[in-house]
């Protein structure tokens, strides 16, 4: 090319040679066709809940050779009970393709250029196997091997991802006739303990787990924990929640192998059907005790002190004082809400007895039983 410019144009001057020179490219060796293989996941997980095993990963969005991702096929799902897998064999089962769309959407600029940037964006894959119920046992040290293969549309792949291990130890149904119903001390969760057997093993243990969730709300909330035992009844109380909201509750067994130098692994069963409660509180407060009443008046204006042990209700908002005479109703005397277990009445005569009796008043209007009355005489 440059020996064709320098022939046919002979009269160009020094400047416009080096331009013309400088403006030559250079073509290089031809690069290898991309075998177009997905680089093998990394990030695996796996999570049990009874027989189902949940995995989850990455879907890759480049090749091993570094380029973008144009066309994903299936992801193989693997498994084994050997302790490594080195090669997918038969699959148990496929996820289907999961279309990274900003790779997709560069896929016309990676058709023509080698140096397209891989996409940032990641997507998730998911796949949930069932474990056949002969592998379950109560052996703490039987484990399945999971791995996934992510292909390309010619079902080619660079292999298996990092692999995981999940225990295979049985876990127990949940109760059938869950319930829950509101108290003055809580909500009051009970079910029928169905499984009443020992523990397979000191390694083994199982017990009840109680979860709360707010309705409305993804989050939940351990409420407590019991041990499976042989009791045929079995019960837990919430109250540590807030009245006038409406709750779901449910309960599972959890299975918990005890380990060597690192933390119980737990496996969780299946869940309970959820039970939804609203939490009205139509409860009132304890009622008073210990009131008295004492006179006092000679030399200065006649009064009777009242006292009595203070409620700790943690919604309490105050006491009603009621005052009767011999042969009459009682009758409420304060106006407003005692806010203290105490109470001074001035509005008293000479050659009088006076009964009184005090209640307690939640924060919701809900008022208690009246308490024992005490009497006290007028001189």
């Amino acid at each position: 090319m440059r020996r064709c410019l320098l022939t046919l144009f002979p009269a160009l001057s020094a400047l416009t040679l080096t331009v013309t020179f400088t403006a030559c490219a250079t073509i290089g060796p031809p690069q290898p066709p991309s075998l177009e293989l997905p680089k093998a996941p990394t990030d695996l997980r796996a999570a049990r809940k009874g027989d189902r095993v949940i995995l989850t990963w990455t879907v890759p969005n480049v090749t091993t050779d570094r380029k973008t991702i144009r066309n994903l096929g299936p992801t193989r799902i693997c498994r084994g009970l050997e302790t490594k897998l080195t090669q997918c064999g038969v699959p148990v089962g496929e996820a289907a393709a999961q279309g990274n769309s900003s790779a997709q959407a560069s896929s016309t600029q990676a058709k023509n250029s080698t140096s397209a940037k891989p996409s940032k964006q990641k997507v998730s894959g998911s796949y949930t196997d069932l474990l056949p119920g002969q592998l379950e046992s109560d052996n703490p040290s039987g484990f399945i091997t999971y791995g996934v293969e992510v292909l390309n549309t010619d079902s080619r792949g660079a292999g298996v991802s990092n692999q995981v291990r999940v225990s295979l130890v049985r876990t127990l149904p949940p109760p059938q006739d869950f319930g829950a119903l509101v108290t003055s001390r809580g909500v009051v969760l009970k079910w029928t303990n169905d499984v009443r057997s020992e523990n397979p093993s000191a390694t083994i243990r199982y017990i009840y787990r109680v979860y709360r969730r707010l309705e409305g709300s993804q989050q939940e909330t351990v409420v407590g924990e019991i041990a499976v035992a042989s009791a045929p009844d079995l019960e837990i109380t919430d109250s540590n929640f807030e009245w006038e909201k409406t709750y779901e509750y449910r309960v599972e067994a959890v299975t918990v192998i005890a380990q060597e130098k690192q933390a119980a692994l737990q496996i969780e069963g299946d869940d309970s059907a959820e039970v939804k409660v609203f939490a009205d509180d139509v409860f009132p407060p304890v009622v008073p005790s210990g009131l008295q009443a004492v006179f006092s008046g000679p030399g200065q204006k006649l009064f009777i002190d009242l006292v009595w042990a203070p409620v700790a209700d943690v919604d309490l908002d105050g006491y009603n004082v009621y005052r009767r005479e011999e042969g009459t109703a009682a009758v409420k005397v304060n106006l407003g809400l005692v806010k203290t277990p105490a109470y001074r009445d001035e509005n008293v005569a000479s050659g009088r007895r006076y009964f009184y009796s005090v209640s307690t008043v939640d924060v919701r209007g809900n008022e208690s039983a009246r308490s024992e009355e005490t009497g006290e005489n007028v001189p």
